[in-house]
């Protein structure tokens, strides 16, 4: 993956929403993958991703979600419906959701020619629909199968096939501002949550700018939690993990112990 330099690091809080397209994600048919690989990435050099949202092939539900999550976000980025077929509706709704013309990119008409072309394949009107983006958008490049991806405002319209989606990302990453990098601990709990939620909650009032969360788990036959604190400051998260790891000492602690 592209490094990050360090005059595009600040540290205020950067944060982005993932919209996920496709009928055949919400039919079970495909198993989405892309979401979890972005989380992965953006968490990575300090972007926050805050909303994970999936919608169908309908151009309404495609509008209000990119118009929603654009205006609530620093960044968006979207998977899947920018293919050569019927029901590749995402560069169309973009567009409507910006106010934009969307029509035949005359670059993106010249890579994928060349490409085809090069492969004595003929560019057919349905090969032709994947050149088709929103008036002025820029290019995100796609070393993988050439048609690009695009971008518009903070809107970032990447491909559905994950192999290409990843590629797509690793294009547009040394593009992002990012933010702080949210560092994390995890202490294990032999408990479960109804023991350990009341008392994890008046430590969380006491550590505001610590995220404390709590994970279940089941192993052979028994429960218990894995919690996982996450801050931008190393001494406050080190503090705060003390202090759950002595409040999870006190709970195996029978009750009159010394």
């Amino acid at each position: 993956m592209p490094s990050q330099s360090s005059d595009t690091q600040d540290l205020t809080v950067v944060t982005a929403a993932a919209l996920i397209i496709g009928d055949e994600i919400l039919s079970g048919r495909i198993r989405e993958k892309n979401a979890g690989h972005l989380a992965a990435v953006v968490t990575a050099i300090g972007i926050d991703l805050k909303e994970i949202r999936i919608v169908g092939d309908d151009e309404a539900a495609i509008i209000e979600a990119v118009n929603a999550l654009r205006a609530r976000y620093t960044y968006v980025f979207t998977s899947g419906g920018i293919g050569p077929t019927h029901d590749d509706i995402t560069a169309d709704a973009v567009a409507k959701a910006f106010g934009l013309p969307c029509d035949h990119d005359p670059a993106a008409m010249k890579l994928l020619g060349d490409f085809y072309a090069g492969r004595g394949i003929e560019f057919t009107a349905s090969r032709k629909r994947m050149a088709r983006m929103p008036e002025g958008a820029a290019h995100i490049d796609n070393p993988v199968s050439v048609a690009p991806g695009f971008v518009v405002g903070n809107v970032h319209v990447m491909a559905g096939v994950p192999a290409v989606f990843q590629a797509m990302l690793d294009s547009v990453v040394p593009t992002l501002r990012t933010g702080r990098v949210l560092l994390s601990r995890s202490v294990h709990c032999p408990f479960g949550e109804g023991t350990i939620g009341e008392p994890l909650a008046k430590l969380q009032d006491a550590w505001p700018d610590i995220a404390i969360g709590s994970y279940p788990k089941h192993d052979s036959g028994k429960f218990w939690t894995e919690i996982v604190l996450r801050g931008s400051d190393e001494a406050r998260l080190e503090e705060a993990q003390a202090a759950v790891a002595e409040l999870v000492a006190e709970l195996q602690t029978p009750a009159g112990a010394p």
